[in-house]
């Protein structure tokens, strides 16, 4: 058993209790993946991360991230976390923005008065979803065909699709059915309406069935998957802000920023807890 640094972040929130935590174990050399798993089961939080020296000389460190059920490649909201953790241990970057390594290959990030963004990564997987498949997940979501405006992939690397409602009360009322949901990562959004206020311009939630913590607080991930649906069609402003995890009482926003062909996911970080873990 050894003895490793470890932070618990809160992201895409400014409250330390309505965001998305994260469970960072920092200095994680020679931890072995089976207890990596392991860990992150016990935690039960929708993702931990272990942080480690970079094999790319170009990347500041190397993350791996995982979740109660498998482990990721990348994840949006462990990229921030990990990067924040990763600063306050005393991290500094080689460059003016910090490069992060994951599964996916490397990730920009940079830091500013705003707080933290990753550049979002292209899709892996986009297009329409398959007649069955659009029917099968608009069943499981408990949603009216008729709140439904579209359909698609969203996989940026996390296996994410999406369905597009018609506005934030659709998606505020979905109500999952796992079992019928099995397999598969769900995301829905739809935008806010004038007498929604002007806080955020789209609401979004996260399903994952069969994971310790099955609606996602703040994803990262599906809402840059998200925004580059949008990128393509011409939708969404240069800037907006997403708010998730209302339905389950957290108050995630996620800020969104195109600037030219790339894409800046960023959000609030707060640390809530640091100390020491034994593994």
């Amino acid at each position: 058993m050894r003895t490793f640094p470890f932070q618990q972040v809160n992201v895409f929130s400014q409250d330390p209790l309505r965001g998305n935590p994260l469970a960072v174990v920092l200095e994680a050399d020679g931890v072995e993946d089976a207890r990596m798993a392991a860990f992150a089961r016990w935690t039960n939080l929708s993702e931990t991360t272990f942080l480690l020296p970079p094999t790319d000389p170009q990347a500041d460190y190397r993350v791996r991230i995982f979740t109660t059920l498998e482990e990721l490649p990348f994840a949006g909201h462990p990229t921030l976390g990990s990067c924040h953790a990763w600063l306050a241990h005393g991290g500094v970057p080689k460059g003016a923005e910090i490069v992060q390594e994951c599964g996916i290959g490397l990730v920009r990030i940079r830091s500013s008065d705003a707080g933290l963004a990753f550049l979002a990564p292209p899709l892996l997987r986009g297009g329409a979803l398959t007649p069955d498949l659009r029917e099968r997940v608009r069943r499981g979501l408990g949603v009216a065909a008729e709140d439904v405006v579209d359909a698609r992939w969203a996989d940026n690397g996390t296996g994410w699709l999406a369905l597009r409602l018609r506005d934030r009360a659709a998606v505020l009322a979905v109500q999952p059915d796992y079992a019928q949901l099995m397999g598969l990562k769900v995301g829905v959004f739809g935008p806010w309406l004038a007498s929604d206020g002007s806080e955020a311009q789209y609401e979004s939630r996260a399903f994952i069935a069969g994971d310790g913590a099955p609606e996602d607080p703040a994803t990262g991930s599906l809402n840059a998957g998200i925004a580059r649906w949008l990128l393509a069609t011409g939708e969404a402003p240069e800037r907006y802000v997403i708010s998730q995890g209302t339905a389950i009482g957290r108050a995630g926003r996620l800020r969104v920023e195109r600037v030219g062909d790339a894409l800046w996911i960023g959000g609030d970080c707060v640390t809530c807890i640091e100390g020491q873990v034994t593994l």
